[in-house]
């Protein structure tokens, strides 16, 4: 397989499309490792622990509306979502995080430079990969059914769907992801809660089997809506 920079990527929080004003930013997760040595063994032995994640982010000051210093500057104490898109296209990973925004620290350097540290930390369920089933930001000014995206198999164990609702003209929309077997006949896996402003994000949850063939597809009353919409296939049963 191809290597791969990392141009081309994007950063989504709470609905605000902000990856212009990022500089940098880190990707942490997985499972704590808990250290079950006993004296019989020359080695160290180890159980899979709690899960987690952490999205460490480096932006600049945009005080522009709809930008970076309207995501953050707030420290909600409450949950934000965060994706990070590597690439903008269907099938991409992304890496979806719901978190506690924990800072929004700013450093003035001599050369005149103004760069803002901001930490996601995991809440609930730790660090999310999927793939993207809309190519970055999709924009719709009419209930549509999207692009499909070929998994080559379904699977047996639920997945996780996140949203990122960025802009609407209009009352509301429903998003909706549908599966299928063939790539003709849809059913719903799972529908997002309809949203009636923007920006706004959502993570939902579907149980048991996930088709081979996904997409995305939008209704409601609008006249243009903007989102990105990633899912979390399950290799194995999972437990949050």
């Amino acid at each position: 397989m191809a290597k791969t920079t990392g141009l081309g990527d994007d950063l989504y929080v709470g609905g605000y499309h902000i990856g212009g004003d990022i500089q940098q930013l880190g990707v942490k997760g997985g499972q704590a490792l808990l250290d079950v040595t006993d004296i019989t063994q020359s080695a160290h032995s180890r159980l899979g622990g709690l899960r987690d994640g952490s999205l460490d982010i480096t932006s600049y000051h945009d005080p522009a509306a709809g930008q970076s210093h309207a995501a953050f500057s707030g420290l909600p104490r409450t949950d934000v979502i965060m994706a990070y898109l590597r690439g903008q296209a269907i099938g991409n990973p992304s890496a979806c995080l719901n978190a506690k925004q924990v800072n929004y620290d700013p450093t003035r350097a001599a050369d005149g430079s103004l760069l803002f540290k901001v930490t996601g930390d995991g809440d609930s369920y730790g660090l999310e990969w999927g793939l993207q089933l809309t190519a970055g930001l999709r924009t719709d000014t009419t209930a549509t059914n999207g692009t499909s995206l070929d998994n080559g198999a379904g699977t047996a164990n639920g997945a996780q769907a996140y949203l990122q609702a960025v802009s609407l003209t209009g009352s509301t929309v429903t998003i909706t992801v549908q599966h299928s077997t063939d790539n003709a006949t849809w059913t719903t896996l799972v529908a997002f809660t309809a949203y009636t402003s923007a920006p706004a994000a959502q993570r939902v949850t579907a149980s048991g089997t996930v088709n081979r063939y996904l997409r995305v597809i939008s209704a409601g009353t609008f006249t243009s809506t903007a989102f990105q919409v990633t899912l979390v296939r399950n290799a194995t049963a999972v437990v949050f």
